[in-house]
């Protein structure tokens, strides 16, 4: 939610910004059932950060994807396994994983989960140099 006097436009890009997250996940489980047991939100957007709250139900996977930018996720509930460069990281409650930019992973919600995913975008410029490792965009 935008704090008054922030600037906010509508478009989430305030430069100032305070969420209950708590309301936010209580919001999440209304809308069950999700597409494909999982469920995003993004809270937070600016050209170069994202902050996205993701619901995962038992089960529900994100397939191997990769993020263009450096992001980090923080367990708020549940149990998911994160796998990145032949890895499997088990993450539950308080755990927090950081990954660089372009570097393939995927997730397993293990328990019905919620998760905070951070992301940091590079600039245009940057974005448009980047090698993605011989994987599309």
């Amino acid at each position: 939610m935008p704090i008054p006097g922030s600037g906010d436009d509508g478009n989430m890009t305030s430069d100032l910004a305070r969420f209950d997250l708590t309301h936010e996940i209580t919001d999440s489980e209304q809308q069950k059932p999700w597409p494909s047991d999982i469920h995003a939100r993004t809270l937070y957007k600016k050209n170069d950060f994202r902050v996205v709250l993701i619901s995962m139900a038992t089960g529900a996977q994100m397939k191997e994807h990769h993020v263009d930018g450096t992001s980090s996720v923080q367990v708020l509930r549940g149990h998911i396994r994160y796998s990145a460069q032949g890895q499997a990281y088990d993450l539950q409650v308080g755990s927090l994983i950081t990954v660089g930019a372009s570097i393939k992973h995927e997730v397993e919600s293990l328990d019905d989960s919620v998760f905070l995913l951070s992301i940091s975008w590079p600039e245009s410029q940057q974005l448009l140099t980047m090698p993605h490792r011989g994987y599309g965009t």
